[in-house]
């Protein structure tokens, strides 16, 4: 059985460095934070993309772009543009998504991942065949015991 592979999107990989006086963007934050030390023990495989890339690359913030570009390099995956990758994300965008959106999702997709990970309400609110969509506290609620503190 091979192991859970993960897809963080760029609002998840950017949740720490919002506003943290909210309670939910904490509680979101510490579990991308958790994800993400799951992914460094090797619990969790992490795929990465093009449109990742590509929208860190517009980050204003140097120092969260470098932290969130090392991230890259634990990627068992990393999925480039293709005519095949725009095409399915032009079917997810009839879902009335932004096109950076359904990118992401699509590569997610073409990654083989179980889960895509994020904190875009908008995405969360709607429902997708081929993936699974949640924010990082329903994904650690989900994985149960499996991932208590190590």
């Amino acid at each position: 059985m091979r192991k859970t592979r993960v897809y963080l999107d760029n609002c998840c990989f950017n949740r720490p460095y919002d506003d943290l006086d909210y309670i939910n963007v904490r509680l979101e934050a510490e579990a991308k934070i958790h994800i993400q030390h799951q992914i460094l023990l090797g619990h969790l495989e992490l795929a990465w993309s093009y449109i990742m890339d590509y929208e860190n690359l517009l980050n204003p913030f140097p120092e969260r772009k470098e932290a969130i570009a090392r991230w890259k390099m634990l990627a068992v995956v990393d999925i480039a543009d293709s005519t095949e990758n725009v095409e399915l994300a032009k079917e997810i965008s009839l879902k009335v998504i932004k096109k950076k959106d359904a990118l992401h999702l699509a590569s997610a997709i073409e990654a083989n991942c179980h889960f895509f990970i994020t904190t875009d309400k908008k995405l969360l609110n709607k429902s997708y065949e081929q993936i699974r969509v949640v924010n990082p506290l329903d994904f650690i609620r989900q994985q149960g015991e499996s991932f208590n503190a190590t």
